[in-house]
């Protein structure tokens, strides 16, 4: 398994198809350097491809979730820029943008469902990554803010454009132009996190039941319920039922479905092959 500056991948069940992806630089707040956004859809891309991975926790060591992006990182990149002209300079910073954005997005990409398990800080880029992520979980004493517009920024990875489909578009707007932070409790209010849970301890235990959970359903079912529900974010009902169906016309008629079936004939946990 390759060894990433950014990030950690682990099992804590070898027997399990659940793999844990950690941002790992807790002497930093776990902010994103340069390093994570080379290392985070290659990460992603490793695991999507492992047939032994169904489910992928998403978490940060240390005291915190994700700090948001190192301002480091942000300086190196109007350092990198070469050229006087404005046009060319502002051509670059926007290829550069697209790359960042890029790394955030690679969570969708992933066939394979990514669960955000989040504790302490999770602020600006830490927001543009658990929006991206499938489902949301944290602990209560866990606390977030759209931060970008303190720092003369537009938010531009993807809360933006996830955020609202979450949690309404009066609630995103009111929480990207205030950049306040907001609680645990209140992102389960807004409907940012599924669940919230009294201690790091017990969010980590009850996510990876979760996942487990998650782990044991037909990975073709999984995987294309996640396909699927991405796709009709884009589409009326007639448009999304449409696509459902060239879907299961293709996926319905598979192996695990006869196994599904002849499980629940016979009163047992059913058993399917890898992805």
């Amino acid at each position: 398994m390759a060894i990433y500056k950014s990030l950690e991948i682990f099992q804590k069940n070898p027997k399990s198809s659940v793999f844990y992806l950690h941002l790992n630089r807790p002497s930093h707040r776990n902010a994103l350097s340069r390093d994570f956004f080379t290392e985070f859809p290659e990460a992603l891309s490793s695991l999507d491809q492992n047939p032994n991975v169904n489910v992928i926790v998403l978490s940060g060591t240390g005291d915190h979730f994700c700090a948001g992006i190192d301002l480091k990182t942000l300086t190196s990149i109007s350092e990198n820029f070469v050229s006087v002209d404005r046009g060319r300079v502002g051509e670059q910073f926007r290829r550069e943008i697209k790359w960042l954005q890029d790394a955030i997005t690679a969570i969708e990409r992933c066939r394979k469902p990514v669960i955000a398990s989040i504790h302490g800080a999770c602020i600006g880029g830490g927001i543009d990554i658990v929006t991206a992520c499938d489902i949301r979980y944290c602990s209560k004493d866990a606390f977030f803010s759209v931060k970008e517009v303190d720092l003369a920024i537009t938010a531009d990875l993807g809360t933006l454009q996830r955020l609202p489909g979450i949690v309404g578009y009066g609630n995103a707007i009111e929480l990207a132009l205030t950049g306040r932070r907001f609680s645990g409790p209140e992102a389960k209010q807004l409907g940012l996190v599924s669940g919230v849970f009294d201690s790091r301890d017990e969010l980590e235990n009850g996510v990876r039941l979760i996942a487990e959970g998650i782990g044991l359903k037909s990975p073709l079912a999984v995987t294309g319920t996640k396909a699927v529900l991405q796709r009709s974010r884009e589409l009326n009902v007639e448009q999304g039922l449409d696509y459902v169906a060239t879907w299961n016309s293709a996926m319905l008629l598979s192996d695990d479905l006869t196994e599904a079936i002849s499980a629940f004939a016979q009163k047992r946990k059913p058993v399917f092959a890898k992805l």
